[in-house]
């Protein structure tokens, strides 16, 4: 493996959260009292591997989340940018905000708070070894492939399928190549490490944690409550 390079994140946080419901966008809903894209900056912000921090929001968020970023003294804020219409055109927009001096890049949710320090080193680790990385766990549950009437079309073998979390992690140069490609052939992928596969990339899915979840639903709130009650005891 080669000698530790310079590592920076990308945090996107520019979904409107539709299945949450509500008015306020998911990013911004309180968790124990504090937003959940704080929980999740805040983590990476006592990272010592991070060396800095690119924020990806909507038009409408920006002077919302520049507050935040005063009002809690973060001190690894790079940037603070405008997100696209898609997910994939936010990454690119955060892609371009890095130093250049980065090399290794994370990307990840803002609605993710409950990373660990250890993930994210294995993560930097890997990208170092390989064209990529992401963070998953194994299905826990059978998973049918339907067509569009419900109807069952096949049962893939369980034990070959993972869940994909964030952060995903990759080599600077190859994920600006990457996107870049996508964009010119009008390629639009479910996540980062599908776009860096368009590109022809070889990825590697390393163990993640169940507990690392993305707060989409009502239900993952209470959840979230329950894990940061077991961090504090």
């Amino acid at each position: 493996m080669e000698g530790e390079r310079i590592s920076a994140a990308i945090i996107v946080a520019a979904g409107q959260g539709k299945r949450m419901g509500g008015e306020t966008r998911k990013q911004f809903l309180m968790l124990e009292g504090k937003e959940i894209l704080a929980h999740t900056v805040e983590r990476f912000e006592q990272f010592s591997k991070i060396k800095e921090i690119v924020l990806v929001t909507g038009e409408d968020d920006i002077a919302c989340v520049k507050a935040m970023v005063r009002n809690y003294g973060w001190k690894k804020i790079r940037a603070v940018v405008c997100g696209g219409k898609e997910r994939q055109d936010s990454v690119k927009c955060g892609l371009q905000a890095l130093s250049l001096t980065t090399e290794i890049v994370l990307i990840h949710d803002g609605v993710r708070p409950f990373i660990t320090e250890e993930m994210i080193n294995r993560s930097i680790d890997a990208a170092q070894d390989f064209d990529g990385c992401v963070l998953g766990v194994p299905a826990k549950d059978t998973i049918k492939i339907c067509d569009k009437d419900g109807m069952v079309l096949e049962t893939p073998d369980r034990s070959t399928l993972w869940h994909i979390q964030t952060p995903q992690t990759f080599r600077r140069d190859l994920i600006v190549k990457a996107y870049e490609k996508a964009q010119k052939n009008g390629f639009l992928g479910t996540d980062d490490a599908s776009v860096a596969e368009f590109y022809g990339a070889k990825i590697m899915v390393i163990q993640g944690s169940y507990q690392n979840i993305k707060i989409t639903t009502k239900e993952d709130l209470l959840v979230g409550a329950c894990f940061l009650e077991e961090e504090r005891e």
